[in-house]
């Protein structure tokens, strides 16, 4: 057992590192701490995002309630590669990242009690982006501007459920939230030429590096209840909360005075590169919004589920004050879900077709940030199988995922992606008692 926990502990350590990279290509990244990622399973996704159902061979991320639920110890590992298509009224363009998704860990610690532990990503920031703006100065009257960014935030996670009853139970995960985050801003003065181009008027321009190192504590709380119809028939209802709470972010932030070359390639000056004092935005408060969702699913065991959550955050006060951009505003976000899973006879020993999980979910989400007045919503339809492995309990999902994000008015750009999605969910028997040798 303890060669085990060992593995599982280098395990954790390669995917805090995989987890640390740049997991998004969304020029939308830039705000806030960048895109909020979700926090569940490939077979949540799979299903829309619905995280209602829960049983006692997979994980539920998402509804700490479900780890009282376990039978059996489970490893859950998931990666994921999207390609994204942006259009904006100037052009298209494209963009593609891979992330590893989570690393998780369940088992039982008796009948009534299970307990699970992991690694996931929180935020992802990941953009390159490049804009043209007015200066009000005669001699160069226009500003060329070049974004970049990356980092994002991590949440390391401890969870604990308990049936108090055999409809009913509950559960409660603490996440520790750490990671880094750096932006840069590249700025040259010069002019428009009347088919667009833009024209150096000086060699030298200025370069900002601005860094953001989080850390704290989060906190989920979950409840879980199931009731019988009648034989075949189940209700089942699901409910979390996540209260507020705050990410303590040391920041800093460099200038350096760069100068171009005739052809424009860039130099930087030596003796330049300033630390800049930013007074009481050194170190800052984030807020993470209080979560809510709750959700309903109707079903037959080891045959069907369908359900629906909805989700509310409230996102107003959230964003990073260091980062910060004009005619942006934050607004409270709300998300539905729908979703669920069909198995034709998961018993089957004549077809291992009959055994597989086919799943299908659909999404809507308002995600509470509006730009030039255009609210930024996001759309999504995903498809998923589970894949038995030989004749056990464990399996390996697939899903993939099509959605829509944005919009091209008011100069906007608009995100269609294709998400595709892979985990190995891993059962094995821990803490049971053996009755023979």
């Amino acid at each position: 057992m303890i060669r085990k926990f060992l593995g599982l502990s280098i395990l954790l350590f390669i995917c805090q590192v995989s987890i640390a990279q740049q997991g998004t290509a969304s020029p939308y990244s830039f705000l806030g701490i960048g895109d909020l990622k979700f926090k569940g399973t490939t077979e949540n996704r799979s299903m829309g995002g619905m995280s209602v159902y829960s049983d006692s061979l997979h994980l539920n991320l998402q509804n700490p309630a479900a780890f009282g639920s376990l039978k059996f110890t489970t490893y859950t590992l998931g990666a994921s590669y999207g390609q994204l298509k942006l259009e904006s009224p100037s052009g298209t363009d494209k963009g593609s990242s891979t992330a590893l998704d989570y690393l998780a860990v369940g088992f039982p610690l008796s009948k009534k009690m299970g307990v699970g532990f992991g690694i996931l990503p929180y935020s992802s920031v990941g953009y390159n982006f490049e804009g043209i703006g007015e200066t009000g100065i005669a001699s160069a009257p226009n500003k060329f501007a070049q974004y970049e960014g990356e980092g994002g935030l991590n949440s390391v996670f401890l969870s604990l459920g308990y049936k108090v009853s055999k409809s009913f139970s509950v559960g409660a995960t603490v996440n520790y939230n750490f990671g880094n985050i750096k932006n840069q801003n590249t700025e040259f003065l010069g002019e428009l030429n009347d088919d667009g181009s833009f024209v150096r008027t000086l060699n030298y321009g200025t370069r900002s590096k601005d860094e953001s190192k989080l850390s704290g504590l989060s906190y989920n709380l979950g409840a879980y209840y199931q009731t019988k119809f009648n034989e075949k028939l189940s209700l089942t209802t699901s409910l979390t909360f996540s209260p507020q709470s705050n990410i303590n972010s040391d920041n800093t932030r460099q200038l350096l005075a760069l100068n171009l070359s005739g052809n424009g390639s860039e130099i930087v000056s030596s003796g330049q590169l300033d630390d800049i004092d930013l007074g009481d935005k050194k170190t800052t408060e984030l807020k993470l919004p209080t979560k809510t969702s709750l959700g309903v699913g109707l079903g037959e065991k080891n045959k069907w589920f369908t359900g629906v959550e909805y989700t509310f955050l409230n996102s107003s006060n959230f964003g990073n004050s260091l980062t910060t951009i004009e005619n942006v505003t934050y607004e409270n976000s709300s998300k539905i879900a729908v979703g669920g899973f069909y198995i034709p006879k998961f018993n089957s020993f004549t077809s291992y077709w009959e055994r597989v999980t086919y799943r299908a979910g659909i999404r809507y989400e308002h995600t509470g940030i509006a730009i030039r007045n255009e609210n930024l919503n996001d759309f999504g339809i995903s498809f998923g199988v589970g894949l038995p492995v030989g004749r056990t309990i464990s399996n390996l999902n697939l899903g993939v995922e099509f959605g829509q994000r944005g919009t091209t008015n008011a100069g906007l750009i608009k995100e269609n992606y294709v998400n595709f999605h892979l985990s190995l969910s891993l059962n094995d028997v821990w803490f049971i008692k053996r009755k023979y040798n």
